[in-house]
């Protein structure tokens, strides 16, 4: 009797050491959920027809700006794509995304700011999955238009490989973030997932079922965008 409760008393010390190692992981995913609930619920959200055509959407809430310095952002979220080879399928588990450098100027108000960053070909997606990508040099970016009546046809977002928009203070608004760099965070994948899988695995082969905290996010996408029109 006495080694089985020492054996149950291993195992929840087991299970608390994983959610504890997990805990700001799963936050960071469910807060990603919430905020692009928000957002596409903002009566002058993203457009409805940019977001058909995306192939992938980053979320990053509550980025803060550098306490110290002029300019430069850090902020850590989630990043999702549309399953199957031709990124035709459902919205699938995300990887975990890091967002850094870039001077945003007065626009974050010194308080933090959401960030959803939409990314419209293949290229930007498997960019960012696999290398750490620089906004406006190796990848092209622009402030997304917004608005349901906004077109999709402008110079800016045809150019676009990704269209960024934050929200802060209530206040939502295109914005341009070229300067900063978005890559993989590998680390948080691990603590996540439990186990080292690179982010394009996760991403594009699916190797992983999407966890339980990605539930809110991922019914929000396939319900607001079902299917990728972007062909």
């Amino acid at each position: 009797m006495k080694k089985i409760w020492i054996s149950l008393a291993a195992m929840a010390f087991v299970a608390s050491a994983s959610y504890a190692d997990n805990k700001k992981e799963v936050e960071r995913v469910e807060n990603s959920g919430t905020v692009i609930t928000e957002i596409l619920n903002i009566p002058d959200n993203i457009p409805q027809d940019l977001l058909d055509k995306a192939e992938c959407v980053v979320v990053l809430p509550s980025v803060v700006k550098f306490a110290i310095g002029i300019g430069g952002s850090y902020g850590r979220g989630v990043m999702t794509c549309r399953s199957g080879e031709k990124f035709n399928g459902p919205w699938g588990a995300p990887t975990m995304i890091a967002l850094e450098g870039g001077s945003f100027g007065l626009q974050l108000g010194g308080q933090a700011t959401d960030f959803v960053l939409l990314l419209m070909n293949s290229r930007s997606a498997e960019g960012v999955l696999t290398s750490k990508v620089k906004l406006g040099a190796d990848a092209a970016a622009a402030a997304g238009p917004k608005g349901r009546d906004a077109s999709a046809e402008t110079d800016a977002t045809l150019r676009a490989e990704i269209l960024s928009y934050s929200r802060s203070r209530g206040l939502f608004a295109g914005i341009s973030l070229e300067g900063s760099t978005l890559r993989p965070d590998n680390d948080a994948n691990m603590h996540l997932y439990g186990k080292d899988i690179p982010a394009k695995d996760i991403v594009l082969k699916g190797v992983v079922p999407a966890p339980p905290c990605a539930r809110q996010l991922l019914a929000t996408l396939n319900k607001r965008s079902p299917k990728n029109k972007s062909n």
